[in-house]
């Protein structure tokens, strides 16, 4: 009796710790989460499991290392907001699966996506035909953003990022056909005399979107 009693005290202690971890490392949707959540979520539920069966091991060497998982994960989501390669190291960076309606097999071949996969997505985001489709992007969570074709048939355009952090993105510049000096004259017209001062910038049909940094 001593002992189910044991078991379930710690299981409520462990239940209200991870309850108040997770809720200190911010709300995520399941299908949303990185790589590094998966690993820090795994870890902790591994930890938790032998902390409730091993009755003899100190209830905080099983907290502490919980914690500490839990200081880790913060800490790397705070620089990762400071930091874009390092928030690319973490979490990856979205791909283009289908472009303008044609399915780039290179990009496949690079993140390991078979036809198979990108068949049964595209039937998950309720399209028939690859033809029907405009865009199709796999996020860094493994799911993928299906953008399809207008009624006429017309590939609908998509919100390419320009600017992330202040940093101006090159590989997007090139993919719109334009360059660094074009884009440094639109943000001058618009009052901005250098990208460090944008948060985020997007272009999409011939428009600017931008966000200012908040100063914080």
């Amino acid at each position: 009796m001593h002992e189910i009693l044991l078991v379930a005290f710690r299981t409520v202690l462990l239940y209200i710790v991870i309850l108040i971890v997770f809720r200190l490392m911010g709300k995520r949707e399941i299908g949303e989460l990185s790589i590094l959540d998966l690993v820090v979520f795994i870890m902790i539920a591994e930890i938790a499991v032998l902390g409730i069966e091993d009755l003899k091991a100190n209830i905080l060497q099983t907290i502490v290392p919980i914690v500490l998982l839990m200081a880790i994960q913060i800490s790397l989501a705070y620089l990762s907001l400071k930091s874009q390669k390092l928030r690319q190291v973490l979490d990856g960076k979205p791909t283009i699966i289908i472009d303008r309606g044609e399915i780039d097999e290179h990009a496949m071949r690079k993140q390991r996506y078979n036809f198979d996969d990108l068949m049964i997505q595209l039937r998950e985001n309720e399209v028939e035909k690859v033809s029907d489709v405009s865009y199709a992007i796999l996020e860094p969570s493994g799911k993928l953003t299906v953008l399809k074709k207008g009624k006429d048939g017309e590939n609908n355009i998509i919100e390419v990022p320009l600017v992330i952090d202040g940093i101006i993105q090159t590989n997007h510049l090139q993919q719109i056909g334009k360059d660094e000096g074009w884009l440094r004259d639109k943000l001058m017209e618009k009052g901005y005399t250098t990208p460090s001062q944008i948060s985020f910038c997007s272009y999409q049909g011939g428009e600017l979107y931008i966000d200012e940094k908040d100063g914080r």
